[in-house]
């Protein structure tokens, strides 16, 4: 196949709106790490039409880490290994009132408060509540949370203080997920998406590739994210920490990480795609082709537990790279 060959297909989507049939999105999962670049013209293309040039940015603050009861073999703030991670409780209400505050007036389009464990606890969400609560969105990012497994009701007291998406990685495909996680079920993690809907939030949604899943099951993986319609899909790569039990696993090549972009724009044409975690590690010299391939957003700022870019390194990429912040600066 061409690079002309990918160009009809999105412009297929474009002017039908229909998905790709399934041996179209087969033929891309498997397409050749020498033949990846003829994907992000058709790539480019998709994220063009339905975002222009404008780049969305989140930022997450990591306000309570380590000591998890799950075993997800990638997790540095699993209980279960010796990683070295900072474990701490949740912040208090001050700091974290404090720490949304900074990002009054910049581009950055949304902040999640993020915390370890397999869901928090009523205390915890009634203070991370609190502390939403009484920080205005108004000239700041909108606000998200990623709190593990909950409720109806716990999600439905978020979106009451203002919190506006849910943010729950399905992580890999139904069919690797007992590969990677033991303690709690892919179903568990669904019903928690689906709540979240119901309590009136959008859904942030993605997964973490190079934990040994096939080309395929990372198609599986965005094809489950479509069919629950999910808002934005946060994409991560696997920089394996020691002490997991995939410590040793190598990481993907520059390439496949590019594919896998390309792969989700062209199954999910419309949906935000954020390049997450494992970007620098993974993608090296080939890090800026991530808008070529699809993307559409980025985290910037640090990681869970590992180090990532400045806000005002992400900035003047996007600038270099003729892209604009989705959200304009605005002075505080």
């Amino acid at each position: 196949m061409s690079v002309q060959h990918y160009l009809d297909l999105a412009r297929s989507i474009i002017s039908s709106s229909g998905p790709l049939p399934h041996d179209c999105l087969e033929q891309i999962a498997y397409l050749p790490e020498e033949r990846v670049f003829d994907l992000l013209p058709g790539a480019t293309l998709l994220r063009e039409h339905y975002f222009a040039n404008r780049i969305h940015l989140c930022i997450i603050n990591n306000a309570k880490s380590g000591k998890c009861s799950e075993d997800c073999t990638f997790c540095a703030q699993s209980g279960r290994y010796d990683t070295g991670v900072d474990t701490y409780p949740l912040k208090s209400l001050k700091t974290l009132q404090q720490e949304m505050a900074t990002l009054e007036g910049t581009p950055v389009n949304r902040y999640a408060v993020v915390t370890s464990g397999k869901g928090a606890a009523p205390d915890e969400i009634e203070q991370i509540c609190a502390a939403f609560g009484s920080v205005s969105s108004h000239n700041g990012p909108a606000f998200c949370a990623s709190l593990g497994i909950l409720d109806r009701p716990a999600l439905g007291k978020l979106a009451a203080a203002g919190v506006t998406r849910y943010h729950h990685n399905l992580e890999t495909a139904r069919s690797h997920f007992d590969q990677i996680c033991s303690t709690h079920t892919y179903d568990q993690r669904i019903k928690t998406i689906l709540a979240a809907k119901k309590a009136g939030l959008g859904v942030c949604s993605g997964g973490i590739f190079g934990l040994g899943e096939t080309e395929l099951q990372a198609l599986e993986l965005a094809l489950e994210l479509k069919g629950l319609a999910v808002d934005a899909v946060p994409l991560n790569f696997l920089s394996p920490i020691e002490g997991t039990p995939l410590s040793g696993l190598r990481g993907l090549t520059p390439m496949q990480c590019l594919k896998r972009i390309a792969l989700f724009r062209f199954c999910l044409p419309d949906r935000q795609i954020i390049i997450c975690g494992g970007r620098q590690a993974n993608l090296g010299t080939l890090h800026p082709y991530i808008f070529h391939a699809g993307a559409s957003g980025i985290m910037t700022g640090n990681y869970l537990t590992t180090g990532g870019r400045l806000l005002e390194q992400d900035l003047s990429l996007l600038c270099d790279l003729g892209l604009v912040p989705d959200k304009e600066m605005r002075p505080s």
